[in-house]
């Protein structure tokens, strides 16, 4: 049998409706403890008889069949608006994992716009990519453009600051 390479996990999770937007950016920063989401059912399950586990799985659309999805409460969420049209924002999805690994206190997002025309309204995106940061549920700051560095930048002292609040 051949060794395959196993690639690593992302840490970012793609939204693809509204449903799931409202999910990630209310439940996940409300829940106290680990919650482990299960099948299409849409019931949180409380788990504190389990380890904290912090990592998070790959998302798929409410509704399909899912796979089981583990979440931490969370107070910074940062999302990146992106289409697969857009080559900026193509360009930028390979940062965006890096920053994802590098904050593992954070929560990722990635929302295609043409696939959740709805959440783009909602947070109204204009240009790709964007980035915003929410704290609590609520926008804080807002990126538009590919500019590496300075997305970095902010990220870190968004993260920072919250880890200052925090402590």
């Amino acid at each position: 049998m051949e060794s395959q390479e196993q690639q690593p996990k992302s840490r970012v999770i793609k939204v693809q409706s509204v449903e799931s937007w409202d999910f990630y950016s209310t439940q996940a920063t409300n829940q106290p403890l680990p919650c482990e989401y299960f099948s299409t059912s849409f019931m949180l399950r409380n788990c504190h008889q389990r380890p904290y586990i912090t990592t998070i799985g790959k998302f798929y659309n409410i509704g399909d069949e899912w796979r089981r999805v583990v979440i931490k409460r969370v107070s910074l969420i940062v999302v990146h608006f992106t289409a697969l049209w857009c080559m900026p924002s193509v360009a930028m999805n390979p940062i965006f994992e890096e920053l994802a690994s590098a904050y593992p206190d954070a929560l990722f997002l990635t929302v295609d716009v043409d696939e959740a025309k709805e959440v783009a309204a909602k947070m109204e995106v204009k240009a790709m990519p964007t980035f915003v940061l929410m704290k609590d549920g609520a926008e804080a700051d807002k990126i538009v453009g590919a500019n590496p560095e300075e997305i970095r930048k902010r990220i870190a002292g968004f993260v920072q600051s919250i880890r200052a609040y925090n402590a």
